[in-house]
């Protein structure tokens, strides 16, 4: 099979477009010709060896974690899938979607969403289940509550505006003048140009702060909370990981990390939502399997709007 793989950490020259054999699968995973991925920042962050800490140095690497595509083989013990069948969802902890074929845990995937491309499928996973957990999980938005998304124009941003409006919350979306009337076509209530105004200096206040890329902090956010207002960021850091440990024993206002946990129920939910319009997907660019560097390039510009699609 084509699949791009890296043989070191580095910039995108790493990314190298090889024929490898195809996976094997173990009895409770599925074998799936992957018809399309996505670009996530965590791709080209473990590329250039920001996260070899949890990677380790074990190459060759196949990178990619969202995949859309079909069931060609199932394990001894899968029972969800048959061959055919149009899935989307996440591989493990180890990557392997930049490829032609893939072999994931079955309790990681959905059937795909009908009204949507395997473009526009591979690019919902890992974004959207962390919008969704950010929101429902830690932040336990609630109908009326108020809500801030930072970078809503982002990946995970424009997903979170519209879970926000599905959790029946107040949205209000943060990005620069040229995505404003992007975020308010996703239905939020009100947009803060972060070009003129700091959104950390407002006479608003929120039940919920989400940061979805990352570039404000809990101090910062803090003042705009409510007394029982939670902060959520998407970046592990030794203080936001303090913060979090300090603010679970103190009474008060909290921050949180958002770890996204890849599962079939939140997947099979996500689709409900897509199916019945609730939620719709913004694809910026699409790229092919080879040009993944140009991609990765792109992505690392963080002038992506919505996500960045694969065709494999």
């Amino acid at each position: 099979m084509k699949a791009v793989v890296i043989h070191q950490y580095g910039s995108t020259e790493v990314l190298q477009y090889e024929d490898l054999e195809e996976p094997q699968i173990e009895p409770t995973q599925l074998l799936v010709k992957v018809h399309a991925s996505s670009v996530n920042p965590i791709d080209w962050k473990i590329r250039k060896g920001m996260l070899s800490f949890t990677t380790g140095n074990k190459f060759p690497k196949i990178l990619g974690f969202d995949l859309a595509g079909e069931v060609v083989a199932v394990g001894s013990d899968a029972t969800r899938f048959q061959p055919g069948d149009a899935i989307y969802g996440r591989t493990g902890l180890s990557g392997g979607a930049y490829a032609e074929f893939a072999a994931v845990s079955e309790n990681l995937v959905a059937t795909k969403p009908n009204n949507l491309t395997y473009e526009e499928a591979a690019s919902v996973p890992l974004a959207a289940l962390t919008a969704l957990q950010a929101l429902r999980n830690q932040g336990n938005t609630q109908p009326g509550q108020a809500v801030l998304i930072n970078g809503a124009a982002g990946g995970v941003g424009t997903f979170a505006i519209q879970i926000a409006k599905v959790l029946g919350a107040e949205v209000t979306g943060v990005s620069s003048t040229k995505n404003l009337d992007l975020i308010k076509s996703l239905s939020a209530d009100r947009v803060i140009d972060y070009t003129q105004q700091d959104f950390t200096n407002s006479t608003l206040q929120y039940d919920v702060i989400f940061d979805a890329v990352a570039k404000s902090s809990f101090f910062q956010s803090k003042k705009v909370l409510k007394p029982n207002g939670v902060y959520i960021t998407t970046l592990p850091s030794p203080k936001s990981i303090l913060q979090n440990l300090l603010t679970k024993i103190i009474p008060g206002k909290k921050a949180k990390l958002v770890f996204e946990k890849p599962n079939a129920q939140d997947l099979i939910y996500l689709k409900e939502l897509i199916e019945t319009g609730k939620i719709g997907v913004i694809v910026d660019r699409t790229y092919p399997l080879q040009e993944l560097a140009a991609a990765h390039t792109y992505s690392e510009s963080e002038r992506a709007v919505g996500k960045i699609a694969i065709i494999i």
